[in-house]
C-alpha cells in the first residue's frame, strides 16, 4: 500500500464523514440524497484502491464524526455505514483460483449479505426502542404532532389533524417503519456499490470483471430464510416488529433476481425495450406490489431453476 492510497483513503473518510454531517440539516429532498451519498466515497476507496485504504477511510470517518459530534453519533454511522461498505466491499473482491480459473465472490450472495445487514439494523434500531407496537407508537406520535402542527402553521398550509388523523398517521408510519429502514439501508448499499462500481470499471482499476446482471441468482438458503422469518411474524405483533425488517430486505434481494430473470427471457424479444420500461415503469408507480410480483418469480427462479431448464430445452422439432 503507496503512502499515496494511504491519502486518498483518508480522504474519502472525511468526505463520508462530511456528507453525514450534511445529511442531518436542510430539507428534506437533500437530506435524502446526501444519506444515499454518505457511504459512496468509502466503497470508492475499497474497489478502487484496496480494503486497507477502505478500513483507514471508515477508521477516519468514525473518528472524525465522534470528534464532531457524540459518540451515539459515532456508533450510528460506524454501524449503518461503514460497516456494511467494509463487509460487502471485502466481499466483492474476494476471488480463488482453481484450475487457472479466477471465481469471484457471487454478488447474489454479496445481495443476501447487504440484506441481512440491513435487517439486522433494523432489528437492532426497534429493538433499542422497545421492541413493541405499543412504546414505538408512543415514541413516534409526538413526532407526527410536531410535523402536523408545523404543516397548519404555514400560511395557505393544511388544516390541523384532529386526534384520530394523527392517530391514524401514526399506525401507519409505525406500520412501515422496520421495513422502510432496512429498505433504505440496502438500497444505500447496494447504490453505492454498483456506482462505486461502475466509476471504478470506467477507469479501469476495478479488480473484478462486471457481472452479469442477467444471471443473478441467490443461494437457496436464503428463500429458505425469507419464508421463515415470514412465518415468524405473523406470530405475534413484536415478532412481526422485529422480523419485518429482515423480511423486506430479503424480498427487495428476490425482486432483483426477478428482474434478472426479466432481463433474460426478454434478450431476443423484439419487445424487450417496452417491457423493461414498462416493468422499471411499475417499480416507479406501484412499488410494493411490483417487488412483491418479481420477489415471487425470483423465489421461484431460485427453487426451480426455471431459467437454466429453458436454455437447456432443446428447441421444436423441424
Amino acid at each position: 500500500m503507496t503512502p499515496q492510497s494511504i491519502l486518498l483513503g483518508l480522504a474519502a473518510g472525511f468526505v463520508s464523514a462530511i456528507v453525514f454531517a450534511s445529511a442531518t440539516a436542510g430539507p428534506l429532498l437533500s437530506r435524502m440524497v446526501l444519506f444515499l451519498l454518505t457511504p459512496f466515497s468509502l466503497y470508492l476507496a475499497g474497489l478502487g484502491l484496496g480494503f486497507l485504504p477502505l478500513l483507514i477511510g471508515s477508521a477516519a470517518a468514525t473518528t472524525l464524526i465522534l470528534l464532531l459530534s457524540n459518540p451515539l453519533t459515532a456508533l450510528v454511522y460506524a454501524a449503518s455505514e461503514a460497516l456494511p461498505a467494509i463487509a460487502l466491499t471485502r466481499m466483492t473482491l474476494v476471488a480463488r483460483e482453481e484450475d487457472g480459473r479466477i471465481y469471484w465472490y457471487p454478488i447474489g450472495r454479496v445481495i443476501v449479505a447487504a440484506a441481512l445487514i440491513s435487517g439486522a439494523l433494523s432489528f437492532a434500531y426497534l429493538a433499542v426502542q422497545g421492541a413493541d407496537v405499543e412504546a414505538l407508537t408512543k415514541a413516534i406520535r409526538p413526532e407526527v404532532e410536531n410535523f402536523a402542527k408545523s404543516l397548519s402553521s404555514v400560511p395557505g398550509g393544511a388544516q390541523a389533524l384532529g386526534e384520530a388523523q394523527i392517530g391514524e398517521m401514526t399506525s401507519i408510519i409505525v406500520a412501515s417503519l422496520p421495513g422502510a429502514v432496512s429498505l433504505s439501508l440496502m438500497l444505500t448499499a447496494l447504490a453505492s456499490l454498483w456506482l462505486a462500481g461502475r466509476v471504478t470499471l470506467a477507469s479501469g482499476r476495478l479488480a473484478r470483471p462486471w457481472p452479469d446482471f442477467s444471471k443473478l441468482e441467490l443461494p437457496l438458503g436464503s428463500a429458505a430464510v425469507l419464508v421463515a422469518v415470514t412465518a415468524l411474524s405473523f406470530t405475534s405483533d413484536r415478532m412481526w416488529l422485529l422480523s419485518d425488517g429482515l423480511a423486506s430486505a430479503l424480498r427487495l434481494a428476490f425482486a432483483l433476481v426477478g428482474l434478472a430473470v426479466v432481463h433474460h427471457v426478454t434478450r431476443a424479444s423484439p419487445w424487450r425495450g417496452f417491457i423493461l420500461a414498462a416493468t422499471y415503469t411499475g417499480l416507479l408507480i406501484l412499488s410494493r406490489h411490483a417487488i412483491l410480483i418479481l420477489a415471487l418469480i425470483g423465489l421461484a427462479e431460485t427453487v426451480f431453476h426455471y431459467r437454466n431448464a429453458a436454455q437447456r430445452s432443446p428447441g421444436p422439432p423441424s
